[in-house]
């Protein structure tokens, strides 16, 4: 590990002891564990904001049956070949089905795509989690 620098931080009561609660749930080992977390939430959020090559995962569910819908995700999908590194299809019924698709590229030309496959007609969910590729994060 590279060198620790140890710091101090001040906080009111009630807000180390939610802190404290949310170190339970999450199921850290300490406080530092879960400082560093947050501290790298929000430096991935700024890759995005700056717009970064970045990675993610968009899902989506569907009904298959419905008109056209299919051939409009596959359509958006090779629109956005070079920002697509995999696609899981899997289905979870006769009618719905789910895919997941693994992103890297520019952070505006791949939240482009979620939105774009999220405003279809009959897309029943659409979720998008934010990474990074890493390499600006100790």
């Amino acid at each position: 590990m590279s060198n620790l620098v140890r710091f101090g931080v001040s906080l009111e009561d009630d807000l180390l002891n939610k802190f404290d609660r949310h170190i339970k749930r999450h199921k850290y080992t300490n406080r530092s564990e879960a400082i560093r977390d947050l501290i790298r939430e929000e430096l991935i959020k700024e890759e995005w904001t700056e717009n970064k090559e970045v990675t993610g995962a968009i899902t989506i569910v569907y009904d298959h049956h419905a008109r056209e819908l299919v051939n409009k995700v596959m359509d958006i999908q090779h629109d956005y070949h070079d920002s697509i590194l995999s696609t899981q299809h899997i289905h979870l019924d006769h009618h719905n089905c789910f895919e997941i698709i693994v992103t890297r590229g520019k952070a505006t030309e791949i939240e482009k795509l979620f939105m774009k496959l999220k405003s279809l007609k009959s897309v029943k969910h659409a979720g998008f989690m934010m990474a990074t590729k890493g390499k600006d994060l100790p």
